[in-house]
């Protein structure tokens, strides 16, 4: 099936007040387990290579084509989105191989720094029919303003969205980049401000400390694309851990990354569903009775 474009997905979950499950991609194996859960569960999937990711590797091309052709070769709908990139370079190569959408992270700049920069390589990606999200501040993790704390300011954002002409933007809302435990709890009240505010969708980094209740919360307030990797990291990294305690004179390397692999994918299918099984009023009530008895 031909690349999904990340805007066509985005749009859809919003306008059906669903998440967009946005999934990082660490290497070929977290790629080709994502593309599983996609094609198990019907539902679409945005795979992320982030500049951490790319860094790791050593260069951008060979992961982002082989995801590529792992997107183009599903039978689910799937985007490949560029995340957290600081490096122009690395825009210009990443839309020039195919990838239909990018995050540019100018966050760790000056307010009107980030709007320059952030402004000038939207432009440029616009031209080329890709899709731009972008951030006010650093998520959590990273010592910036997206630390549990931190709240982002909806005049701001609205300046900042209409500065830049993003198509999405990253919010402070409660979560944490890097959290090992999903015990975050979101200021719902800001989202559904935030949703109300701007003319483009929410999107929620830091999305692996968010337990699954509160996920489908924030989704039903407003948020639209949910970020996840440290999560899924940690469910591929415990499957290698008990396969290799199990038999500790294993040699043979794709007999511990099978099993890892196929853990993720079961886990990225049942997050898939979590996040797009709509939440009614009578949903949240029964949770939050269930929570407070």
């Amino acid at each position: 099936m031909p690349l999904a474009p990340t805007a066509s997905i985005v749009d859809a979950a919003r306008e059906a007040r669903v998440g967009a499950a946005a999934f990082n991609v660490i290497h070929l194996e977290t790629a080709e387990a994502l593309v599983a859960a996609a094609e198990r569960t019907g539902i679409p999937l945005i795979l992320q290579i982030s500049e951490n990711c790319i860094r790791y590797h050593g260069s951008l091309l060979p992961l982002t084509r082989a995801t590529l052709a792992l997107a183009e070769g599903s039978t689910a709908r799937i985007a490949v989105h560029l995340d957290h990139i600081t490096d122009a370079e690395l825009v210009h190569q990443g839309i020039g191989a195919g990838v239909g959408s990018v995050m540019v992270d100018a966050s760790a700049l000056p307010y009107e720094q980030n709007v320059a920069t952030t402004a000038e390589l939207t432009a440029w990606c616009h031209e080329r029919g890709a899709y731009v999200e972008a951030e006010l501040g650093e998520v959590g993790g990273k010592d910036g303003v997206h630390a549990p704390g931190a709240r982002t300011d909806p005049t701001e954002a609205l300046a900042f969205v209409r500065a830049t002409r993003v198509d999405a933007l990253a919010v402070a809302v409660g979560s944490s980049h890097a959290m090992r435990e999903r015990t975050a709890e979101l200021d719902k009240e800001l989202i559904a401000a935030l949703r109300t505010t701007l003319p483009v969708p929410l999107v929620l980094h830091g999305s692996s400390g968010v337990p699954d209740d509160e996920l489908r919360r924030a989704i039903a307030a407003g948020m639209t694309k949910i970020n996840i990797s440290t999560h899924l990291v940690s469910v591929f990294t415990g499957s290698i851990r008990r396969t290799l305690d199990a038999d500790p004179a294993l040699v043979d390397s794709r007999k511990y990354l099978k099993p890892a692999r196929e853990a993720v994918a079961q886990e990225a299918a049942r997050l898939l569903e979590v996040l797009n099984t709509p939440v009614t009023v009578p949903d949240l009530r029964t949770a939050e009775a269930t929570v407070r008895g």
